[in-house]
């Protein structure tokens, strides 16, 4: 299945360097309800991240608030040491409590400091090959954390950086002090605002990671343009969603994220689905742009 995956969903140079299947793995839901603690069903995690690498899919995207910290040291549990996977994380955000949208950002750089070093002892790597910038903080200068981003590459501790919610100047100012080489954002068949950000990242060879990729809102109810696609080609909504993503952009790198092996073993056989021009089209002009 692993040949089949890497065919069908096309392939993406992370820093152009570092090749990846561009259907990858978001590791938030392995975690506990409301992403806080350890999952209900441990054992089901580890094979949830086993099956992984024999799906064919060899990036995963994780973060240290996730859990905090459960996510990053369930992955090295059950795939370190990484053999053929690129493993990226995020730092910035906090999880102090299960409390729904309790996500404060924290950029100061003694911190990012610190949490750059726990994500290396917890992954149990030398240097991280994806080290993304969770959100940009607002109480603190640009100049201040993108900074901090270059120093850490520059001792070694991370090889390639990205941000995570940012604008296309943000992007511009950030790359002046780094080789930006992913941008994750909020993107999906409803969620759509951030095009400009997508085109700038496929004009500068800048992976772009949707977070909430597979959602297609009422589209998919009876009757919807993406229920009616998924009937026709026997898929799934979450298919249809995953087809129109990959064949929206080369840069397109979808995460979408699960707890349970059968779900993820459905959305990697979304990439066989494909889709005509004429149904990208069609998919297209149904979704809300900005």
């Amino acid at each position: 299945m692993s040949d089949i995956n890497a065919a069908a969903s096309g392939q993406f140079k992370i820093g152009g360097d570092i090749t990846i299947n561009r259907l990858g793995y978001g590791a938030m839901r392995i975690t506990g309800p409301g992403f806080y603690g350890d999952p209900e069903d441990r054992d089901e995690a580890l094979r949830v991240l086993r099956r992984l690498p024999e799906l064919g899919i060899n990036f995963i995207d994780t973060a240290d608030c996730y859990g905090p910290n459960v996510s990053e040291e369930l992955i090295a549990e059950a795939l370190h040491p990484y053999d053929g996977l690129l493993v990226a994380t995020k730092g910035g955000l906090l999880r102090p409590g299960i409390t729904e949208g309790q996500w404060p950002i924290c950029n100061r750089p003694d911190y990012l400091g610190q949490a750059v070093r726990q994500s290396i002892r917890r992954l149990k790597v030398e240097q991280i090959d994806l080290w993304q910038l969770h959100r940009i903080d607002p109480t603190l200068p640009l100049e201040e954390q993108f900074g901090f981003v270059k120093e850490m590459i520059d001792q070694g501790f991370i090889r390639y950086a990205g941000l995570s919610q940012v604008t296309v100047e943000q992007i511009e100012i950030a790359r002046r002090y780094f080789p930006v080489a992913t941008v994750q954002n909020m993107y999906n068949l409803v969620t759509r605002a951030d095009e400009d950000v997508l085109d700038y990242c496929e004009a500068n060879g800048i992976g772009f990671i949707p977070w909430f990729p597979l959602a297609s809102g009422g589209l998919a109810q009876p009757g919807g343009v993406v229920d009616t696609l998924a009937k026709a080609k026997g898929a799934t909504p979450s298919q249809i969603a995953l087809a129109w993503m990959l064949k929206r952009s080369p840069v397109m790198l979808p995460i979408p994220g699960t707890s349970k092996v059968k779900h993820l073993e459905e959305n990697v056989a979304g990439v066989n689905v494909t889709l005509t021009d004429e149904e990208f089209a069609q998919l297209d002009a149904a979704s809300p742009r900005p």
